[in-house]
């Protein structure tokens, strides 16, 4: 194990941006085992719940403070009519879930059922609204039965289905993946619908809908630009980002989630990063167009992507999640706070049971993965204002070269959170970390650490937990030594 030395910089006077809460957002799609048989097990469960949503869930989910959740989908979203999923649960139409798995939807989880997920959760609801294969009436109709106060057809049937008060919708995606499952389009095509489709979504009772229209698949630049050139506009807020971390860039084969070799480490890592280059380019494209920064960017899906797990549905997207991942997970956080100007919200894909997920489930157990730790060692960054900060790095990797280092810091109330990761999985690295403009008196620390292939499961669920960590702050910053592959978290106040 070798020692690398590390200077980073941190400016307290110089404040990039306030870092939007939603930036830790999460992703609830009708995929596997996310809802059904992970966040809602119905009310006759022996599990416990609440009207059918798992207590233990939303504990989780609420100490980490997961500030937007949204629903429902992904690909789903274009194939769901929401009218099928209210009223008498024993009434409501089923339909087959082509996207994921062929299996059948009972649609027992619906729009009573998720908005009260968030009320208990306390989050935001972020709607992703059906323009594949819906209408410009089922979605406006859809509005209206959420968040309209007055006498109207749908605010009696909201009422007659057990919900007087009408809830606050706040985000409204209008459309998924427009360009592929959401029904193949062209950016051109696209734009006219969503203009059409987002003028008959009315605020209504006090309710403001916060637009958001689909954008680019990855590095798809042209999208971004026919987008802000069409409907920037056209009461559009924000802009959503698809990108997922592939550590073979296959999606025939895109390598297993626990059995990986280091290259593929640091090949994941890697490509993970490559989330600065798209937010960067796709921002600059957005700045011609709205230089002050009126449209949001929304990386609404995002995180680590693999084969599933052996022996399970490979419509079910069920794979496990390693320190690896955990990396990955500080890697993104790190640059979504650095670059909190332009986006404004990111939803890891997915929270229970799915792709790079928070929490796994198997029967009445539970367990909290690396990637849920690093979300609760970053939670402080939320509503804080993103500094410059800036790492004199070292270049690591095995074959692949990468930064050592991710950082990124923010204060808020008189603290400072520094957040970092160090990629290396073979060396440590003691970081000076000088800071100017705030003078530290105290300084407390956690870390989440592990050899790469480390994970928790249902036999060892607490093998990889964060922990107390010794840092010495000085008059001019704080000075650590960080093992391999680990992610810390740090407070001066």
């Amino acid at each position: 194990m070798a020692l690398k030395k590390i200077i980073l910089h941190v400016n307290a006077l110089d404040k990039i941006s306030s870092i939007n809460p939603e930036i830790y957002g999460h992703f609830s799609e009708h995929l596997g085992r996310c809802i059904y048989d992970g966040i809602y097990v119905g009310e006759k469960s022996s599990i416990p719940n609440i009207r059918g949503i798992r207590t233990d869930i939303v504990q989780a989910l609420k100490k980490i403070k997961v500030p937007v959740l949204r629903w429902p989908g992904g690909c789903f979203a274009d194939e769901y009519h929401w009218k099928d999923g209210i009223g008498e649960k024993n009434s409501r139409k089923k339909m087959i879930n082509t996207n994921w798995g062929g299996v059948t939807e009972d649609n027992s989880f619906g729009t009573h059922e998720f908005f009260d997920l968030c009320e208990q959760v306390g989050c935001e609801p972020y709607l992703a609204g059906n323009l594949g294969s819906g209408t410009v009436r089922e979605l406006a109709e859809w509005i209206e039965y959420i968040t309209f106060d007055g006498i109207s057809p749908m605010a009696d049937l909201r009422r007659k289905n057990g919900r007087e008060k009408p809830w606050k919708l706040k985000y409204l995606g209008i459309g998924n993946e427009n360009w592929g499952c959401g029904g193949s389009m062209r950016p051109e095509y696209y734009a006219d619908e969503y203009r059409r489709y987002q003028t008959f979504c009315k605020n209504f009772s006090g309710n403001e809908l916060f637009k958001i229209a689909c954008g680019p698949n990855s590095n798809d630049y042209y999208w971004t630009e026919v987008m802000m050139k069409n409907v920037n506009q056209w009461h559009t807020r924000g802009i959503s980002l698809h990108h997922y971390t592939l550590p073979t860039g296959d999606w025939n084969k895109k390598g297993s989630a626990r059995n990986f070799s280091i290259p593929e480490y640091y090949e994941t890592i890697f490509k993970t990063l490559y989330m600065e280059e798209l937010i960067t380019r796709h921002g600059e494209i957005m700045n011609r167009y709205d230089p002050q920064h009126n449209v949001g960017l929304i990386v609404d899906e995002w995180g680590c992507w693999y084969d599933v797990e052996e022996g399970t549905n490979p419509g079910f997207l069920y794979q496990q999640n390693t320190m690896r991942v955990a990396i990955v997970a500080a890697c993104n956080l790190n640059i979504f706070n650095n670059h909190s100007d332009r986006v404004v919200m990111a939803n890891l894909a997915q929270a229970v049971n799915a792709l790079q997920a928070l929490i796994l489930t198997e029967g009445e157990k539970m367990v909290l993965t690396p990637t849920y730790h690093v979300f609760d060692l970053y939670k402080s960054h939320q509503g804080a204002k993103a500094l410059y900060c800036y790492v004199d790095n070292q270049i690591i990797g095995d074959g692949t070269e990468i930064p050592m280092i991710s950082a990124s810091a923010s204060v808020k109330d008189d603290k400072m959170t520094i957040t970092l990761a160090n990629c290396s999985v073979s060396d440590e690295a003691e970081i000076d970390i000088s800071v100017f403009g705030f003078e530290a008196k105290s300084a407390e620390a956690h870390i989440l650490t592990g050899e790469c292939h480390a994970l928790n499961n249902f036999d060892y669920p607490q093998k990889v937990m964060p922990e107390a960590f010794d840092v010495n702050p000085s008059d001019r910053g704080v000075f650590v030594v960080i093992p391999p592959c680990s992610v810390v978290s740090i407070i001066l106040s």
